[in-house]
């Protein structure tokens, strides 16, 4: 009988004590979240990839995951397309030498290699693009950031244009502000190079990025010409404010179509 009084505490005592664990791990989750919102921090991901690399896809993959993962916080997604691929037998059509160039930029600021696939967080930190327990650490501690400088969008559609409108609150001589035309999804058929016969998936991929000196304007417009098949439910537009010198973006904001 004692023995079975004895059990019978003990286990109580192991529900109560899991009980106890599970509420004060559910009250820090709140508390880191609502520190996190309070400190209204962010992080913006800069992908460099290409079809024709070998090594791309799963970084292209987990792009997509990141974007379902952290639909609700502040996580600004862009995947630059360089062109030096290009060369090895397949041309990828979201490429540009401005991607390539942009690149050859952070090589410079960073003192990293040219590589693909290479991951920016917040212009300051530079990782594999495949590395997901590196890239969401460095997402956990952007969003702890405690400093945010504002950027205000919004953006129509006209017959043939995106029309954005931007407001942003900066006094540095040295920042900019990136505007960005995105397409959140879309794929291709691979017929050579390194991916030769794979179907490829990509998000958030860079169309085109405007450049706006904030010493001249802080408030303004800029448009984008219109693709083929535009279809405002599958492209946004994501803005950030960067420090031309040390890389550093300190705010950002994205917005859908009106």
């Amino acid at each position: 009988m004692i023995l079975k009084n004895l059990i019978t505490v003990s286990a109580f005592t192991a529900l109560l004590f899991a009980t106890s664990a599970f509420i004060h791990q559910n009250k820090e989750q709140k508390t880191s979240q609502s520190q996190a919102s309070e400190n209204n921090g962010f992080a913006v991901l800069e992908l460099f990839t290409s079809e024709g690399c070998s090594s791309c896809p799963p970084a292209d993959e987990l792009m997509g995951k990141i974007e379902k993962e952290y639909k609700d916080e502040p996580v600004y997604l862009l995947s630059y397309h360089v062109d030096y691929w290009n060369r090895l037998g397949w041309k990828d059509r979201f490429s540009s030498s401005e991607n390539s160039q942009r690149q050859q930029q952070y090589s410079r600021i960073l003192n990293s290699q040219v590589y693909t696939p290479q991951l920016v967080v917040n212009g300051k930190t530079e990782f594999v693009g495949s590395d997901e327990n590196n890239i969401k650490n460095a997402i956990q501690k952007a969003l702890f950031a405690s400093k945010k400088t504002n950027v205000e969008l919004s953006a129509t559609v006209s017959q043939n244009a995106v029309n954005v409108q931007y407001k942003a609150s900066s006094t540095d001589p040295q920042n900019i502000l990136l505007i960005n035309f995105i397409e959140k999804h879309s794929s291709t058929q691979v017929g050579k190079g390194e991916n030769e016969g794979r179907h490829l998936h990509h998000w958030q991929i860079v169309h085109k990025q405007n450049p706006i000196t904030l010493t001249k304007q802080q408030e303004g417009s800029t448009t984008f010409k219109l693709p083929e098949g535009f279809s405002p439910e599958n492209w946004e537009v994501i803005a950030f404010i960067q420090n031309r010198r040390t890389g550093e973006i300190s705010g950002s904001a994205k917005t859908a179509f009106k």
